[in-house]
């Protein structure tokens, strides 16, 4: 059964939409993981075209399975491995248009295709990073990158620098 989303059709309206709602669905007295999982909950219904999407906890240069949405998944993955390694480990956000020419990729699910990884770090410590997969080859693109490295900044680093 295909998930109905609340949010409009138009990808820039919707994550519009979905940054007006995040303030009010973020408490900073409740524990990370479970802002985490609502975040994740709300990502779900907001993009399109998705199979999963969730976080990776770093602690000891590993990255945990953090809160998600979809098919089990990794549960540990080495700093520098894969596409969510390799991004935290660069400090830099990841579009993968083919998931199966990346190399080093680990497989979790084999129904995703593309993939779009945000590191989320300060100038101090590597905290993890918001994965996103889809089963669609080039899901992701310029908007998604933008708008999801904002969200990242402006609403999850700073939940992340609470619980330290």
């Amino acid at each position: 059964m295909e998930q109905v989303s609340k949010y409009p059709k138009n990808k820039k309206e919707a994550y519009t939409q979905f940054i007006k709602e995040l303030p009010y669905t973020i408490d900073s007295s409740l524990p990370l993981i479970s802002n985490l999982s609502n975040i994740s909950a709300m990502l779900n219904q907001l993009l399109e075209n998705i199979n999963w999407v969730g976080f990776y906890l770093c602690q000891d240069e590993i990255l945990y399975l953090g809160p998600f949405q979809g098919l089990p998944a990794c549960t540990k993955i080495e700093l520098g491995k894969g596409v969510c390694g390799t991004s935290l480990m660069e400090k830099r956000s990841l579009v993968v248009k083919d998931v199966h020419q990346f190399p080093g990729h680990i497989v979790c699910d084999s129904a995703s295709n593309s993939e779009i990884v945000i590191p989320i770090y300060d100038e101090k410590n590597s905290y993890g990073v918001l994965d996103i997969d889809s089963y669609v080859y080039d899901n992701f693109d310029e908007v998604d990158k933008q708008k999801l490295e904002m969200i990242v900044a402006e609403y999850i680093l700073p939940l992340f620098k609470q619980s330290v």
